[in-house]
């Protein structure tokens, strides 16, 4: 390996690692191709598209949500509770409910997306979109012709003084991005606990049969549960998922039913508790303790996230549909069942769903339980493989093995270290935390948190992009600002009693993205700082008397403009070219799929033998460039722009320049990529000494962009810089 240390000091270096260069922000939050998206057609047809897509959301996006019955109640501390408690309790879930899950995510969150993505990160590529936030804004890609061009709406004369101070200010920038990072880590989190708390809860129907069933034992067989769920999913669910929103179908028909039934014959009148003057009497008797008790009726609003955050996947209209016609009513009955419940048996709050459930239909309901707990699971652990993937294919998380377990759905996907590392997660969660209160403590500092972080973006969107106006906005943010406040200053209590674990985990996996973005941000500068234009390196390679080697050399490079300075320390040391040499870079796009005719461009570089390659793919397509494969792909529409882009050549020199590729590609092909390092000295500032050296940490240890082409071992060649920071 060829090391030295670059003579400028005061700018860091690019690496050239190969899957992308630092792509475009713009991020799907589970990688599933959108589908159900209007374009043309009868409308008749779209709106029975629409229908089954809403069906279909059942499996996917509203896992969570739609099963929290099983442990809100159970989360929540209560001490001889009255009727005037538990009817103050249903009137703030209903209208928590209401307020967030309705008017905030159905009517307004799903409008904020960006080329029909969700989520928080979403919202920050949006941001990015229309204002130079970021090193790196995200931009729109004419993948006819290669060329990028800006997407920003806004002249510098439109754009709001928020919008100014945002670009103006490095500190608030980077704050911002930390934020969506933590938003992002947060839907990780849910990945962790969602498992533990909903099959925890479901099989804790076993103990009311059997009595003499321990806490350990409903504790160990879950643990079970979910060690085979994580073994399974090496195989992908291509084979089950069909079962999903049957499933789950099941269980939002019938936990109405059965809270329709209850409520009816415990208490009639229960509805009159969506008067909000309920929830005020509940906070007058209860004070602290009213606070604190919103830690547990949070939950109830659990994976009301998903709908925002799997907006690509389905669509806007058929996710409105499913929440509106059926998860909406379907909970807002449950809770209303378990409430009338509960007022006729006050003490049975530890086991609220269950004992709720009709002796003659309890076993069928267990067995509901345990499956749509299984469901809501494995759509958690599904969606936390594709924010991996996503992050990984944006250059935002340290690369991971990712494999696709569907040939038919390029969502479905599974990432071997991320699984183990989730395993271990959710049976230590089971095992150390075992009681549902300590589960629910942790799992509402998750919920509340993430939906607070897409309120704070959200305004931002509607001052900045939106344009709406600040009073106007206000409307929006204040509300939500103080029903959202109250609810973190509740659950921040609980960091002590158990929140603290996935608290901790979201904030280590958001700083170990920030610290690989701004590594790979310093890099990047330093290649764009750096680059060499094509008249310098011709100039180089007549000084040095360069030797042209035989064989075909993939050169791989983050910049597409301009030749990296990585190639110029490469031909200074080893004093030769080969004399095909094609430098390489993989380019994503803000587009779902893009065409195979538009995948790989072309060009030549003005010297002789030396090509630039860009290949291009979207945030749904898979690579599909394996080895030999992969080489010939390339090759093959080398030869078309050559055909195609004579330039007045004659047909000699024509059939010359195929020839030799050709001959090139028979003698030998190499793939060189570089591994540049910084170098963190006595001068190094002290942050830093902390962000570089740890992203070198990262960078040292995370898996190689070449072995996902299947390239051979023996055609890599690594190239080494050190640079001074």
């Amino acid at each position: 390996m060829l090391t030295s240390t670059s003579e400028p000091s005061n700018v860091l270096p690019a690496a050239l690692d190969l899957e992308v260069g630092i792509p475009r922000l713009g991020l799907l939050s589970n990688g599933i191709t959108p589908a159900g998206r209007r374009s043309t057609g009868c409308g008749e047809v779209w709106r029975w598209r629409d229908f089954i897509l809403a069906y279909k959301t059942l499996g996917v996006v509203f896992g969570g949500l739609v099963t929290s019955p099983l442990y809100v109640y159970p989360s929540m501390n209560l001490n001889s509770p009255t009727e005037e408690d538990y009817l103050g309790i249903y009137s703030i879930m209903f209208w928590t409910l209401t307020l967030i899950g309705v008017f905030k995510y159905v009517f307004i969150a799903l409008n904020a997306d960006d080329n029909g993505e969700g989520g928080t990160f979403a919202l920050y590529s949006l941001l990015c979109r229309h204002i130079n936030i970021g090193n790196l804004p995200s931009r729109n890609v004419n993948s006819s012709t290669g060329v990028l061009y800006s997407n920003r709406s806004m002249t510098s004369e439109t754009r709001s003084k928020l919008g100014k101070f945002l670009e103006e200010s490095i500190t608030a920038q980077r704050i911002l991005l930390f934020i969506a990072m933590l938003g992002m880590c947060m839907l990780i989190g849910d990945g962790i606990l969602t498992p533990a708390i909903s099959v925890l809860s479901a099989i804790d129907g076993l103990r009311g049969p059997f009595p003499s069933v321990s806490k350990s034992a409903v504790e160990a067989i879950s643990a079970v549960v979910l060690l085979a769920l994580f073994l399974l999913q090496k195989h992908g669910t291509a084979r089950v998922s069909f079962l999903f929103s049957p499933i789950m179908g099941t269980w939002t028909l019938t936990t109405p039913i059965i809270g329709v039934y209850s409520f009816l014959r415990f208490y009639p009148s229960i509805f009159k508790a969506v008067s909000p003057h309920y929830i005020v009497h509940f906070f007058l008797r209860n004070r602290r303790k009213g606070w604190e008790l919103l830690g547990g009726t949070v939950l109830c609003i659990t994976g009301a996230e998903a709908m925002f955050a799997d907006l690509g996947h389905f669509n806007k209209r058929s996710i409105q549909m499913a929440c509106l016609l059926t998860i909406y009513p379907s909970l807002v009955l449950t809770y209303a069942g378990q409430t009338a419940y509960l007022i006729k048996h006050p003490d049975d709050h530890n086991d609220g769903f269950y004992k709720f459930v009709p002796h003659p239909v309890y076993w069928p309901m267990f067995v509901i339980a345990t499956l749509a707990a299984i469901v809501a699971s494995q759509s958690l652990i599904s969606a936390t493989f594709s924010v991996i993937k996503q992050s990984v294919t944006l250059d935002y998380f340290p690369r991971v093995k990712v494999v696709h377990t569907s040939k038919h759905k390029e969502g479905e996907v599974y990432s071997p270290e991320t699984n183990y590392i989730l395993m271990v997660l959710c049976i230590l969660v089971i095992l150390g935390f075992g009681d549902g209160k300590d589960i629910g403590n942790a799992f509402g500092v998750v919920v509340i948190l993430v939906m607070f972080i897409t309120t704070l973006l959200l305004t931002l969107v509607m001052i900045i992009i939106w344009r709406a106006p600040v009073a106007l906005a206000m409307l929006y943010f204040v509300p939500f600002f103080i029903i959202e406040g109250v609810y973190v200053s509740a659950v921040l209590t609980k960091i002590p009693k158990g929140g603290w674990f996935p608290f901790l985990v979201s904030v280590v996996l958001a700083f170990i993205m920030f610290v690989w973005y701004h590594g790979r941000q310093r890099k990047l500068e330093y290649e764009m700082r750096n680059k060499i234009s094509v008249d310098s390196f011709n100039r180089l390679l007549s000084s040095l008397e360069i030797q042209r080697a035989p064989g075909l050399c993939f050169f791989y490079s983050n910049i597409q403009d301009g030749l990296t300075p990585l190639l110029g320390h490469y031909v200074r040391n080893m004093r030769s070219l080969h004399k095909v040499t094609i430098l390489t870079t993989f380019r994503y796009l803000l587009v779902s799929k893009v065409d195979p005719n538009e995948r790989i461009i072309i060009r030549k570089l003005g010297i002789e033998g030396l090509y630039g390659c860009v290949i291009q793919y979207g945030y749904a397509d898979s690579l599909n460039v394996e080895g030999d494969n992969y080489i010939s792909q390339v090759t093959n529409s080398m030869r078309e722009h050559i055909r195609y882009n004579f330039d007045g050549l004659s047909p000699t020199s024509l059939e010359g320049e195929i020839s030799q590729l050709e001959k090139a590609e028979e003698e030998a092909v190499v793939h060189v990529r570089g591994k540049t390092r910084f170098h963190i000295g006595v001068q190094t500032s002290f942050s830093d000494k902390i962000l570089l050296g740890f992203y070198e940490f990262l960078h040292g240890n995370c898996r190689s962009a070449l072995p996902a082409l299947g390239v051979p071992l023996q055609q890599r060649m690594i190239i080494g810089m050190v640079y001074n920071t």
